[in-house]
């Protein structure tokens, strides 16, 4: 079946009636690309389908196929291949609440992974991008690379970027979209072997719907497992896949993918399974399609799929599945058929094109959020210090962070990058130094071995060395704390960092921070006599001068290490006092560096920022009090005092185009409508622990947290002054027999001030008197809304009453319940002035009846419990820390008379000490009385019945008892009887 063009000649009679999703039909916009996925699949070999199923696929030569891998990096415009269009964070474009403008950089991301694809034809067109996993918890180090903390709104915003990767073309695919990583991912620290509890409610509520939309609209064609254990089972060999995700509308047809190096990690670090064999089978029937381990090695991932073949733990016909979706894959975007591929034009003149350099501008200019403008000299003219307007004056921007644009772990090579002081300076005189001064407010220092008397200093590729008998231009060293002590040496002659490459000394010749693990990052050890040890981060050594060579080495022993003396040669805070007093507005910048603080493999510990920025922060403050506050960051911080600040902007990371988004909109020529997508917190006690991730019990998020937010989900000013009129709604007609499936708020606004604003209308829900713990507020819709001014305009907002169900615990789906909801209209998630109520119809979930198994896990409320893996493989058991579960609505429950309840129990291991189960009811007061209980033996499986006290009654609150579980007990089902 050799084809020398590479293309696959049109299906024969009997494959066009194969079914190439596993159950979906072959007709369709996919329909082809299944046909030709099938025919394919007839033609190979099963050494050859094993093959496919790493993440480097070899050739297959006598059937026309290249070498494929899947996966490339595609957060924000195309990374680690090179130079490529830089767009804002995925946070960043979050931040613009504006899915048109998210599908465009989506497609222009497509479009220069196509160009890269162009250059070199080993460029994959499976991007690993986007990620789905909602913010839950604001001290994640991959904060950065997700949407938002709300679900429903990350579906909407990645399924636009999805579309935007997938392209227009209704049968093939510009790339094909990865949603990362399923499921219950949002912690670094031991995240390989940390176990994610996610309730019933939680899963289908909270973590479930950012996968499920982009999925079933079809803008999605694979999805990544994450690191993490959900309900003590690894996520990679989770029955979530095949019980959920493969049982949405398109679901059967999505490839999943590995993330890399987890395969080897169910064996390894998790030890969840003996070996390698028995892991890469349960993986393979779990639902993985391809495995991601050992980088470009795929020998050992097809030595453990061939063993498991040989010993039956796998069959040809599970190989089969795999590589089917791994060939519909390949085959949606037009690699069997290039001669009909309406992208196979796009060329390498794509990366970095002149309309992408505009887009990234305008994303960098819609994702500035501004979070206060006040006036800075003068209260009474009631005038905001932003925007800066024509004539500011001279301008001092000051902090690092002013003059670099940093990227991060998943961008590209930037290119023509403009920073915020030249972005400022091009739009107020051209070149900084004129209308624009830029200081960073770093301090200088040279560094004195006090062993050997010398300066630490040199120049170009040589390792330092400290001999100079006195500071030159080559030992001057920029000095930039970073948090934490942890902080760069920047030589102040070539710009270039301090750096460990590889070979135990230390050189300065790092463009940047960087690399999977930092080589650029010290620790200055003090001392009571005011020296220093400097320990590098990277490698934990320590800095010792070589005898003979003063050459500066890195060595294991502490106690070998030269201390030195730090002379200040400049004062970053005199500098940066003297910078501000004599410019008619400072702008200071300070946040993070990407790499460093908080990222993939390190969360961050706390939400304050730095105290080095704090300090320069007050500094500039001090010097001149009309200062603009600008923070440039990956995550929320709280600035405590700080936040007093007369004007403050955030934006992530924005690409290349950073500097010249900014001062489109700190100079008013674009008006602000940038919005926070995610809660920024005041203290780090607003937070529950990051491991915690029933973010119903733990009041997490802005749907159940009570703290008051420093800035809420939602917020963000624009530079008129808006009001929130009025609101009315109208019922629309729904198709089913509940009437209407959706209401329309009308909802008018009125602009006092002097210029035009863009004004993100928001509706939230709630419902006080729901019968379960319904959010304090849901988002359920939004819009953006142009008002001139003086002026008014008019929002229509359309909310599916679907978005107000909650999941039952008893009947196992989503439900509206019926009864009096309100919706709540404003500019944020607590700026809400405007409300009505509303009638929903709805559908009563069941109540609990006596006589019935219920799964266990569907609890109404719990307390310090913890799901597990009811089995290695499937389901899932209440255990505990101790802790207890409450089941509530035991509606057919009689008033009295001798009750029991019946537990499905399943043994811990024959080892251990007994546990012990207790039926709790309510008593008076708010207590619990026990009512019964049960001591559980070692190793015991089975069924057991707890009989309960005579009398007991299930009339209080609601008809409720709590399961007490101590000791080794795990419960798959209970009953009352």
């Amino acid at each position: 079946m050799r084809l020398e063009t590479a293309t696959f000649a049109a299906p024969t009679a009997d494959a066009a009636g194969d079914d190439a999703s596993g159950g979906n039909s072959t007709a369709g916009p996919d329909g082809h690309a299944a046909r030709l996925a099938h025919q394919i699949l007839r033609s190979l070999s099963l050494e050859q389908k094993v093959a496919m199923l790493h993440q480097h696929a070899p050739a297959v030569p006598e059937l026309g196929l290249a070498p494929f891998h899947t996966g490339a990096e595609a957060a924000h415009g195309v990374a680690w291949l090179g130079p490529a269009t830089v767009f804002p964070q995925p946070v960043g474009m979050a931040a613009t609440w504006d899915a048109d403008l998210i599908e465009r950089l989506g497609e222009a991301t497509g479009r220069e992974l196509r160009g890269k694809k162009a250059e070199d034809p080993s460029v994959g067109l499976n991007a690993w991008a986007p990620v789905v996993n909602p913010l839950r918890h604001p001290l994640w180090g991959r904060n950065e690379e997700s949407f938002s903390e709300d679900p429903h709104l990350t579906a909407e915003l990645a399924g636009a970027y999805c579309r935007g990767l997938k392209g227009r073309d209704p049968r093939t695919w510009l790339t094909v979209p990865t949603l990362k990583h399923f499921l219950g991912y949002n912690n670094e620290l031991d995240r390989n072997v940390t176990s994610s509890t996610l309730s019933p409610r939680v899963l289908h509520e909270y973590e479930l719907p950012a996968y499920r939309s982009p999925i079933e609209d079809g803008v999605a064609g694979a999805v990544m497992l994450s690191y993490n254990l959900v309900n003590g089972r690894p996520a990679h060999v989770s029955d979530l896949v095949q019980s959920e995700l493969r049982q949405w509308r398109n679901g059967e047809s999505v490839t999943i993918v590995t993330d890399a190096g987890a395969p080897g990690s169910l064996f390894r670090a998790e030890k969840y399974f003996d070996d390698g064999p028995a892991a890469y089978a349960a993986a393979l029937h779990a639902g993985v399609d391809s495995f991601t381990d050992d980088g470009d090695n795929p020998a050992p991932s097809l030595a453990y799929l061939n063993e498991a073949l040989e010993k039956g733990l796998i069959s040809e016909s599970d190989v089969d599945r795999a590589v089917l979706r791994l060939l519909l894959l390949r085959a949606r975007t037009g690699e069997f058929t290039p001669d009909s591929d309406p992208y196979a034009s796009i060329g390498a003149d794509a990366i970095g094109a002149a309309a992408h350099v505009l887009l990234a501008r305008e994303a960098a200019a819609k994702s500035v959020v501004v979070l206060r403008n006040t006036p800075g000299t003068d209260p009474a003219s009631g005038a905001g210090l932003l925007p800066l307007g024509s004539e500011p004056g001279t301008l001092a921007v000051i902090g690092t962070l002013g003059s670099r644009v940093l990227s991060d772990w998943y961008s590209g090579t930037l290119q023509d990058e403009v920073s915020i002081a030249d972005g400022l300076a091009r739009r107020y005189g051209g070149s900084t130094g004129a209308g624009v001064v830029a200081e960073e407010g770093a301090d200088v220092v040279a560094l004195r071995s006090v062993r050997t008397g010398g300066y630490l200093g040199g120049a170009g590729t040589a390792v330092l060395t400290a001999q100079a008998a006195a500071p030159g231009e080559a030992e001057r060293f920029v000095v930039k704390d970073w948090g934490k002590g942890e902080l760069t040496l920047r030589s102040e002659l070539t710009g270039k960092f301090v750096t460990d490459t590889g070979d135990g000394y230390l050189r300065a010749t790092a463009d940047r921070v960087g690399g999977w693990v930092v080589q650029e990052t010290f620790l200055l050890d003090r001392a009571s006599d005011g020296t220093a040890a400097l320990q590098h981060v990277g490698t934990g050594k320590w800095l010792r001068i070589e005898a003979g060579t003063a050459s500066a080495a890195l060595v294991p022993d502490a106690g070998t290490a030269d201390r030195f003396v730090l002379r200040t040669l400049k004062s970053g805070h005199e500098a940066a006092r003297q910078a501000a007093a004599n410019a008619g507005t400072a702008v200071v910048v300070v946040g993070n560096d990407p790499h460093l603080g908080g990222r993939e493999t390190l969360d961050r510990t706390t939400l304050d920022l730095p105290l080095a920025d704090q300090e320069l922060v007050r500094v500039v403050r001090e010097a001149n009090p009309r200062t603009v506050l600008v923070v440039v960051s990956s995550y929320p911080y709280a600035l405590g005092a700080l936040a007093d600040t007369p004007a403050i902007v955030w934006t992530s990371h924005g690409g290349q185009e950073l500097g010249n988004g900014v001062a489109d909109v700190l100079g008013g020529d674009t008006e602000p409508s940038g919005r926070l997508p995610q809660t920024w917190f005041r203290r780090d006690a607003d937070l529950a622990d990051i491991l915690d991730y029933d973010i119903i019990t733990s009041h997490s998020t802005y749907l159940y947290s009570r703290a008051e937010p420093l800035y809420a989900l939602g917020h963000g000013l624009t530079y008129g002054e808006v009001h929130y009129e009025s609101v009315a709604q109208r019922e629309l007609p729904g198709e089913g027999p509940q009437g209407a499936d959706q209401v329309e708020l009308v909802v008018e606004l009125r602009n006092a001030g002097a210029r035009p604003a863009w004004e993100l209308v928001q509706v939230y829900a709630s419902a006080p008197d729901h019968r379960f713990d319904f959010p304090r507020r849901l988002l359920v819709g939004h819009q953006r809304v142009k008002v001139p001014a003086g002026g008014t305009a008019t929002a229509r907002i359309r909310v599916p009453l679907e978005r107000l169900a909650t999941y039952s615990v008893v009947d196992e789906r989503m439900l509206v319940e019926p009864g009096t909801y309100q919706f709540l209209v404003g500019a944020s998630a607590e700026d809400l002035p405007l409300a009505v109520p509303f009638s929903v119809a709805g559908s009563a979930g069941s109540g609990r009846q006596a006589g019935r198994w219920f799964r266990a896990e569907n609890f109404d409320s719990c307390h310090h419990l913890a799901l597990v893996a009811e089995t290695p493989l499937a389901g899932t058991a209440d255990a505990t820390r101790p802790g207890w579960a409450l089941y509530r609505d035991w509606s057919a429950a009689p008033a009295d008379g001798g009750h029991e309840v019946l537990l499905d129990l399943v043994s811990g291991g024959p080892a251990g000490p007994a546990g012990l189960v207790r039926i709790q009811v309510p008593g008076p007061a708010d207590t619990w009385n026990t009512a019964g209980s049960a001591r559980v033996a070692a190793g015991f499986s089975g069924e057991l019945v707890i009989q309960l006290r005579p009398g007991t009654t299930f009339r209080e609150r609601g008809g409720a008892f709590r399961l007490v579980l101590e000791g080794a007990v795990k419960v798959t089902r209970v009953q009352l009887a």
